[in-house]
């Protein structure tokens, strides 16, 4: 049979057990209102949060969709061939609802998490200020990464350039292989690969869109007739817009704009036409052969070939024409002849020469 000293200890952990129980049974009682209402508020907070989101990102989808819809509407006619390019309205649209929806996600779950810890009863401040103090240091060491971060986002949603567009970026230019948020890669025309920071662009030329302008310079000799020059030309230009590929390339008749400069030994003829961009080149240089085998064939010559035959004659018939002028030093009588002798040595009466 235990001792009463030996109760006296089990009694008070029996009360203390059996008052601590009571405590949290009250705490419980007047606090579990305000629990169950903390709980229902975060919940609903939850809820409206995922809820804004999914239907945000939904709407997002669903108008990129209708934007790849349109452009696949007129894929494949002339309109489409010439002012829309669906793979990369394809591509500049889903890269902008993907920076959309992360924006939107970020936004929303963030201000749900701080709406949370706030009825929570976590104090803010001390959170604010830390984000805020966080945010400026990393602002000061990642300004380049936010820079072209920035940058690429504007070159998306104005679309200077896409994928397969030639351009001129300052620092590089080259053919787009790939466009980023960050970097946009370049194929130069020797075949290396360019990494461009977007925020290191300060000018773009894009040499891609709406269309390019062929030129060519014709320098022939100024007796020619201009009236003849231009109706040969004429000639090689309706020929050349009436054959393929060269029909779809040339955007605009084939215009002789006039003399450029007049020398006295030449002159010279600029014939421009509009192309299709990127294609101003290959035009150039199907017209200088034309233009050259029509010229031949009309008896034009071109400064920089071979003489005309009324040179020659020219040249013939002026036989001094070739003959070096006279010199100075041929004639041992001559002033200039006379110094370039040497000089005798002196024979003075006080200062004779020895001589052994």
């Amino acid at each position: 049979m235990p001792s009463p000293a030996t109760l006296l200890p089990l009694a008070a952990t029996t009360d203390d057990a059996t008052e601590s129980v009571t405590n949290a049974a009250d705490f419980i009682e007047k606090n579990w209102a305000d629990w169950l209402a903390m709980g229902l508020r975060i919940l609903l907070i939850l809820i409206i949060a995922f809820a804004m989101r999914s239907v945000i990102r939904k709407s997002l989808t669903k108008l990129i969709s209708r934007m790849n819809r349109g452009a696949e509407a007129v894929e494949g006619t002339a309109l489409g061939g010439l002012l829309v390019n669906a793979e990369r309205r394809r591509q500049r649209s889903e890269a902008i609802g993907s920076v959309l929806r992360s924006v939107a996600s970020f936004l929303i779950l963030g201000t749900a998490v701080l709406m949370v810890l706030a009825q929570l009863r976590i104090d803010l401040a001390p959170l604010l200020a830390s984000a805020g103090v966080a945010g400026v240091a990393i602002g000061f060491g990642a300004r380049n990464l936010v820079t072209d971060f920035l940058s690429g986002v504007f070159m998306i949603l104005e679309d200077q350039y896409g994928v397969g567009d030639k351009i001129d970026a300052g620092v590089a230019s080259g053919e787009v292989v790939e466009v980023g948020l960050r970097v946009t890669k370049l194929r130069g025309d020797n075949g290396e690969i360019w990494y461009v920071r977007n925020g290191e662009i300060k000018r773009i030329g894009n040499l891609s869109q709406g269309w390019a302008t062929a030129a060519v310079d014709i320098q022939v000799k100024p007796t020619e007739s201009l009236s003849r020059l231009r109706e040969v030309v004429q000639q090689v230009a309706d020929a050349m817009a009436k054959e393929s590929p060269w029909d779809e390339r040339l955007w605009g008749p084939v215009e002789v704009l006039g003399l450029d400069e007049v020398l006295l030994a030449s002159m010279t003829v600029k014939v421009s036409a509009k192309t299709m961009p990127g294609k101003q080149f290959a035009v150039e240089r199907e017209l200088r052969w034309r233009i050259k085998e029509a010229f031949d064939a009309a008896g034009i010559g071109i400064i920089g070939g071979p003489p005309a035959p009324d040179d020659a004659e020219e040249t013939a018939a002026d036989p001094a024409a070739a003959v070096a002028p006279p010199s100075a030093l041929a004639n041992p009588s001559s002033v200039q002849s006379l110094a370039t002798n040497p000089i005798p040595p002196q024979t003075a009466q006080g200062n004779p020469r020895i001589t052994k």
